[in-house]
Order: structure tokens, then sequence, then C-alpha cells
């Protein structure tokens, strides 16, 4: 499935009617572009607002083969929050009452809020549940067009692409979690009696010297029993107290590194019995419709360049035909606009 976006957009594209108040779009090229007509897409159009807008497509499995979904977005209007993201839905979804709880099966894109939330979501559904991806992919925050493709294949292997290249990649088990552990600690394995996790010790070899003097107080040799003091009656007489000059203080033994040391001893893990592996997490059945159903502050970013297909050369190569051939001649209008925008005033045309 690719899309080229016309006059006769709307002839493919269903407004939801879930709510009665979803934003408006528009076909456009935006304020800048590198082709007025190649570049046109739909492209939000009131601030303030949920989205949701959807299109079939001839249904599409990927068993045995890969899945590739690919499309450009273009934030012109500076966006502060919203979502630039895709999502597919099965083939029999009802489209006018597609909303936010709506079972879809993947979910790609830019999702950006301020600049400490500039992620690209990865959700896949596994068995009726999402699973966001654990990897972090930073979505691109500027005003230029940027192609986003996400490859899935039948090893289950994925791949994220950002203007044709490759961001993040990895496998599904492992960056998703759809499946239990393949290890997990062994609750009742416990440290050997032996274990010697000690990292320093005092040096056994090392003995006090014999002339190591610990008492901080001794009696006063040069005191005196007083010749008036009464044993009878002030009981035995003591010396006084007095510091002692020869005090060293308390002895302690040299600290060495010990000899024996083992390490943190660490729970180790075991086979998770409750572990069942799956070589078809990747596979998706019977997708047939792609959908917008985001939420922007401030609107204006265009979709266009839409593209679902099984051949991942292909996907590359429309990639380079469309947002690859503008994309030079885009950020060099895109630089001039911006440049007006600044020195002058409001422009009430593209830059040609």
């Amino acid at each position: 499935m690719y899309v080229f976006f016309s006059d006769e957009w709307q002839k493919r594209w269903v407004e939801s009617k879930n709510k009665s108040d979803y934003g408006k779009w528009q076909l456009s090229a935006g304020k800048f572009w590198g082709d007025p007509e190649m570049d046109k897409g739909i492209q939000t159009t009131q601030d303030w607002k949920y989205y949701a807008l959807s299109a079939q497509f001839e249904p599409i499995s990927n068993e045995n083969q890969s899945l590739v979904i690919q499309f450009t977005v273009k934030h012109e209007q500076e966006i502060d929050c919203g979502g630039g993201y895709v999502k597919i839905y099965p083939a029999d979804t009802d489209q006018e009452q597609i909303n936010g709880d709506s079972l879809y099966c993947i979910m790609f894109g830019p999702d950006i809020c301020g600049t400490i939330h500039e992620k690209v979501h990865i959700i896949l559904n596994y068995k009726e549940k999402h699973h966001l991806i654990k990897k972090n992919v930073t979505a691109k925050h500027d005003e230029s067009t940027h192609l986003y493709t996400l490859i899935i294949r039948p090893n289950n292997t994925y791949a994220v692409k950002i203007d044709n290249e490759v961001v993040q990649h990895g496998t599904l088990e492992d960056d998703f979690g759809f499946l239990l552990p393949h290890k997990i600690i062994d609750v009742n394995a416990k440290k050997p009696a032996d274990w010697d996790d000690r990292q320093r010790i005092e040096d056994p070899n090392e003995l006090r010297p014999d002339d190591w003097d610990e008492r901080e107080l001794i009696a006063d040799p040069e005191a005196k029993e007083p010749h008036d003091w009464d044993s009878a009656m002030d009981g035995q007489w003591e010396p006084p107290m007095i510091h002692n000059p020869n005090y060293k203080g308390i002895w302690v033994p040299k600290i060495i590194d010990n000899p024996n040391y083992q390490g943190v001893w660490v729970q180790p893990d075991m086979d998770n019995p409750d572990y069942v592996p799956d070589d078809t997490i990747y596979r998706y059945d019977e997708l047939g419709v792609i959908g917008l159903d985001l939420w922007q502050v401030k609107s204006g970013t265009i979709f266009d360049n839409f593209l679902i297909t099984n051949d991942e050369i292909l996907a590359e190569k429309i990639g380079n035909e469309t947002w690859g051939i503008t994309r030079v001649r885009n950020h060099e209008v895109m630089l001039l606009y911006l440049r007006a925008k600044k020195n002058c005033c409001h422009l009430q045309q593209p830059i040609r």
C-alpha cells in the first residue's frame, strides 16, 4: 500500500465519528516545500484537538516475510506537544468508530512534548496486549520533513530507520518483553558457608609488639598515701590516675587485600519452567487499516508518503524517490522561509 495525496484524498480517508469535535485536516505542502505537488500531504489545522483519520488498504500478512511501515512527518509549526505517529489496525476495524481505546496492532512514529519527551514510539500488540519498546529511540525535533521506517522481520528481529538510516535494532523478544524470561533467579539457592566476600581483611601475620602500651590512664607512680589516711574509715587507698606518657592507642593490625576474596555473591539464575518459546511473535495475519489517532497542542503537522509493504528494498527505494529527492531542496527552502520570517514579516504564500 502506497499513498500519494491528491485533491480526492477524502474519498479514501475516513474521519472517525466517535467524537463530535475531532480536529480537521487539509491537503497542503505547507509553508515551504521541495516540490509543490509531490510534497502535498494531509495536515492538521486546529490547535488543542484530538484527530482520528484512517484509510483502508488491501489486507496484508507478514507470515514468513518482512513487514515495513513507512511515512514522512513534517512538524513545520515548531511543535511543542503532540503526536506524529501512525497506528495499524486489523482489516475489520470500524473506521467510523476509531478512538484512543480501539485495538491496534502496531503504533509507530514520533511523539514530542517539550524537550524532555522526544521519542519515537514503537508499540506492538501480542495476544491482545500492547508492548512498548524497552530501548530509547529519539525523534527528530525540527521543522524539516523526516522519513520514519519500521521493519519487522520473520526471524523475530526489527529495525527502526529515520531518514533511511538505522537508528535502533534488536530482537523482538529481548526488546519488547513479549514472552516470559528464559532465566529467572533461583530463590532457593543459598550462599555457600565458605564463601568469602570480604574484600579487605586484617593482616593475620601481623602481631602486636610486646612493648605496645594500650593503657590510656595509669596510677600515678609518685603519689603517696596521705599520712592521715584511715583505711577503716576511708577504705583502701588508691593512687590517682594520670595520663600514660607511653600510651600508643589501641593497636590495630594492618588492613590488606583478602587473598581469598571471591567477590560479591550473586543469586544464580535458573531455567524458567514457565518459559514458552514462540517463533511467530513477529507475525500479523491481516492488517488492513492505517490510522492517525493522535493529540496535538499546536497544529500544522503534515503526513505523507505512507507505505506498507513486505519489501524492504522497495521501501528504501520509495523513500529515496520521495523524501530523498526533495529533502535537500526542502531544507534550502525551509532556511529561506525561516530567515524571512525572522527578518521581516508574515509570508502570504510559499517560497518557490
